[in-house]
């Protein structure tokens, strides 16, 4: 005779999910099981077994606390800097295409209310302070732009970028002396980019940027100014807002040959550059300061719509260093032009 346990350990297994929702009357068994009716007593079964065998769901444990704030990954439609520095596998243009750095435009006329005549004097280009060629209006004009050279280097999420920024500064007005180039600054630099995406309070930090940056007038003799420098630099940003935070050390300088040994008195030892975008208009503000001598330089811009890739433009500069040759000379400029996007 087979045993109990063979039979009865599949019925329970059977039994086990109706016995999970309710318990049936031994009582309401047997009088079932006394019809003699074979239909009736089939129907009476049935009746008992109506019972929901739906599976009991689970109730879910509440979620634990999250200690950190997630930040969405940055993508071009959420992020300024996200786009203008490809920080994304989906954002990526691939290598030596040309791409718009600092601004690019011309000030048809940038007015200064104290041209520095002193350099040109110790070069002997102007005798004596009477004979004053320079003119307080000249145009000037910044060419710039940035190419990357590498992506992931070296196995690393940095990307390798050139940039090259030119200013030039043209007597265009002074005919009586030749319309003549007043000053040109030329500035190469390399950069390496690393993304990130870490929420500050008030901002989110997007890339770290750490570069090494030529700056010179390619002029010689008391004319000449030059120096090199390795900055490391944040990229921050909130909506609409942008900020870029550097900090500097000059790499040559002291030397018999040093041209501007003084300059970081006046240029200091970092900058700041902000700018905010709301429906076409941009307003920027760069500042630096050497809190050790209280001297510094702020700039203000502001560029709005004319047509789809030509926008006008506005700048104000007061401080030291608006060029190389005035590095240690304070002044006032305003100028107006145009400044276009590519």
């Amino acid at each position: 005779m087979p045993s109990i346990s063979r039979f009865a350990l599949p019925l329970l297994g059977l039994m086990s999910p109706l016995a999970a929702h309710a318990v049936v009357d031994s009582r309401a068994v047997a009088v079932c099981a006394s019809l003699a009716d074979n239909d009736k007593r089939l129907a009476c079964f049935d009746q008992l077994a109506e019972v929901d065998m739906r599976p009991v769901e689970p109730t879910a444990a509440p979620a634990a606390p999250s200690v950190l704030k997630t930040v969405p990954q940055p993508t071009a439609e959420t992020s300024l800097l996200a786009q203008e520095w490809e920080l994304g596998n989906d954002l990526k243009r691939n290598t030596f295409n040309f791409r718009s750095y600092r601004p690019t435009y011309l000030l048809l006329a940038n007015y200064s209310g104290a041209p520095n005549y002193a350099p040109f004097i110790n070069a002997g280009i102007v005798k004596t302070d009477e004979d004053k060629r320079l003119q307080h209006a000249e145009l000037m004009f910044q060419l710039s732009f940035k190419m990357k050279l590498a992506e992931d280097l070296a196995g690393t999420p940095f990307d390798l970028w050139f940039g090259y920024t030119q200013q030039s500064y043209w007597q265009a007005y002074n005919k009586s002396a030749s319309s003549p180039f007043r000053e040109t600054n030329y500035q190469p630099e390399l950069m390496a980019v690393v993304p990130v995406n870490f929420r500050l309070p008030g901002i989110t930090a997007r890339f770290v940027n750490f570069g090494m940056v030529h700056q010179s007038n390619g002029q010689s003799g008391t004319l000449s100014r030059s120096w090199n420098r390795f900055y490391a630099q944040a990229g921050l940003e909130e909506g609409r807002f942008t900020l870029l935070a550097r900090v500097w050390k000059r790499l040559d300088g002291g030397g018999k040959d040093d041209d501007n040994p003084d300059i970081l008195d006046y240029m200091g030892n970092g900058d700041l550059q902000a700018s905010y975008r709301q429906g076409g208009h941009e307003f920027s503000l760069l500042a630096r300061k050497n809190f050790r001598t209280s001297r510094g330089a702020t700039q203000l811009g502001w560029n709005f719509p004319l047509s789809r890739n030509l926008k006008g433009y506005v700048e104000i500069f007061s401080g030291y260093g608006q060029t190389l040759i005035d590095y240690n000379y304070s002044q006032k400029s305003v100028g107006t032009g145009v400044t276009v996007d590519f």
